[in-house]
């Protein structure tokens, strides 16, 4: 039986989704020992950035990034204007000069998916995420070099290799709880001298 690709991203979304509210929240409400279910750290949204700085001279990048960065996310990113001018770099206020896409919910969970399933097992000398990326507030970001890790960019059309960050925002109160929440969910950090010891 084939599968339309809609069908199994809703199958990918609503495993992990489904994951994070029947094993992951439970586990996480005890070890953490939360009395309160409201208080369980999740991820409220998935924030993807792309700054780019050749569009300036190359009109043509944003819209081919655009295009790229919705294939990715699902959905249409909103592009990022130049707030002031900097001469040294051409760079005058309201160029467009970046693309930014925010994920919530089912989405936000598809995209996970991919990202941890498909995408990060595709970087090349992979050895793990940074597991010092945490701003102090439960909240991770992390960065990607090229596009073309994700399944749904053709290598083969890609006219310009582009990086993004992709930043959660987790409910988590502070960046230990974050870690174990994005660890639970398959994030894989890379160990630090104190796991290594543990």
């Amino acid at each position: 039986m084939v599968r339309c690709p809609e069908c199994v991203g809703v199958e990918a979304m609503a495993r992990l989704q489904e994951k994070y509210k029947t094993e992951i929240a439970p586990a996480l409400k005890q070890e953490l020992g939360i009395k309160n279910p409201m208080a369980i750290p999740k991820i409220e949204k998935i924030v993807i950035s792309m700054g780019i700085g050749g569009a300036i001279q190359e009109k043509t990048r944003i819209p081919t990034a655009l295009k790229e960065l919705s294939m990715i996310a699902g959905q249409k990113p909103v592009i990022c204007k130049a707030k002031k001018s900097v001469s040294n770099f051409k760079l005058r206020e309201g160029y467009d000069i970046g693309l930014k896409v925010t994920l919530r919910g089912k989405r936000m969970y598809e995209f996970l998916d991919r990202l941890i399933a498909v995408a990060i097992p595709r970087v090349r000398d992979f050895r793990g995420l940074n597991p010092n990326s945490f701003d102090g507030r439960g909240n991770y970001s992390m960065g990607v070099t090229e596009q073309t890790i994700f399944p749904e960019v053709d290598p083969d059309k890609v006219t310009f290799q582009q990086g993004m960050n992709i930043t959660f925002a987790t409910s988590a109160r502070n960046d230990r709880e974050a870690r174990e929440l994005l660890q639970r969910l398959g994030l894989p950090f890379r160990k630090t001298d104190a796991d290594k010891a543990a």
